[in-house]
């Protein structure tokens, strides 16, 4: 199947259409309530059509790194719509789990809009993505690429392995495969720790999760403000799909859509190493000057075939 790709839109005084087509929409719903005998289903199907072309422009402006949490955001409204109509039917099994998932998506929400730098305010006036004013700083400059036995040596000969999981490694299923180079790099007297962003996967805890999954100790899995303060002190990063999170833009480009986002500041380490499929930018759209710094490698392919691949010219070595 081929994949279709809808680029985010916006047009000149959009929110001030958003908001009076949102009263509209909320005022013919106020009418036909209090008409409760009218048979006028021209009204009904009008609030439909208006409703569908609110939610519409509600999110084509939205973009960037700002993406998951609109996601998030509306995963609430559903549990509140869910709410709605089980005081409607009367139905409290409805009503409860509508409570739950509004309350859990908002609680997520919150969550996001922290880890994003983002206001939640923001969020509810539609205000996404917003880039900031002036011109990205250019990328430039050549990236290298490096051999799996060249990586397997640096990580095998390390005192210190950081690894940081990100979407890649979520796609491709690779959490097992990388929890068994994190044994073997013990084996060898390497001290190996997961660094996990708050956002990583694009939703809180979903690194967490899959890691646990693959019987990875929690107490390697350290948190965004811990991680950084050891990366000074780390031989090797080795970046697992991760892209935004790890993009210095967000700390030196006012310019930039990320720019305030609270990042893992891998670029401190000795050696970076990422894995990804090719040089595609990640979910902001935007290029990272971190693949092209000089202590920067990459390692391209499919995460689960690529540690695969590694764990076995290790056990070569």
């Amino acid at each position: 199947m081929q994949e279709v790709k809808v680029k985010d839109f916006s047009f000149k005084g959009q929110q001030v259409f958003n908001m009076l087509l949102f009263v509209f929409i909320v005022v013919l719903s106020a009418y036909l309530i209090v008409q409760l005998n009218s048979t006028n289903y021209g009204l009904f199907y009008l609030v439909f059509a208006a409703a569908l072309l609110y939610g519409v422009l509600f999110v084509f402006p939205i973009g960037g790194a700002d993406m998951p949490v609109v996601i998030s955001l509306l995963n609430s409204f559903t549990g509140v719509a869910a709410a709605c109509a089980g005081f409607l039917y009367n139905n409290q099994v409805m009503l409860t789990g509508g409570i739950l998932v509004g309350a859990a998506g908002t609680l997520l929400t919150i969550l996001m809009c922290k880890a994003m730098n983002r206001s939640l305010l923001n969020v509810l006036i539609g205000s996404f993505g917003a880039t900031a004013s002036g011109t990205q700083q250019a990328v430039t400059g050549n990236y290298k690429e490096i051999s799996l036995s060249d990586a397997a040596v640096c990580m095998s000969y390390a005192n210190k392995v950081i690894i940081v999981p990100g979407y890649g490694l979520a796609v491709a299923q690779a959490q097992h495969v990388c929890h068994e180079l994190e044994k073997l790099l013990a084996e060898k007297g390497v001290e190996v720790k997961y660094a996990i962003h708050p956002v990583a996967g694009r939703m809180p805890g979903h690194m967490n999760v899959l890691l646990a999954e693959a019987d990875v100790d929690y107490d390697n899995l350290m948190e965004m403000e811990q991680a950084n303060d050891e990366f000074k002190s780390t031989d090797v990063v080795l970046i697992l799909g991760a892209n935004d999170v790890v993009n210095p833009a967000a700390k030196s480009d006012p310019a930039s859509p990320i720019y305030g986002m609270p990042i893992l500041e891998v670029e401190q380490a000795k050696t970076v190493i990422v894995n990804k499929r090719s040089m595609k930018p990640g979910y902001a759209g935007i290029e990272n000057a971190l693949f092209f710094q000089p202590k920067t490698s990459m390692l391209f392919g499919d995460a689960k075939v690529a540690l695969q691949k590694l764990v076995a010219e290790i056990k070569a070595l």
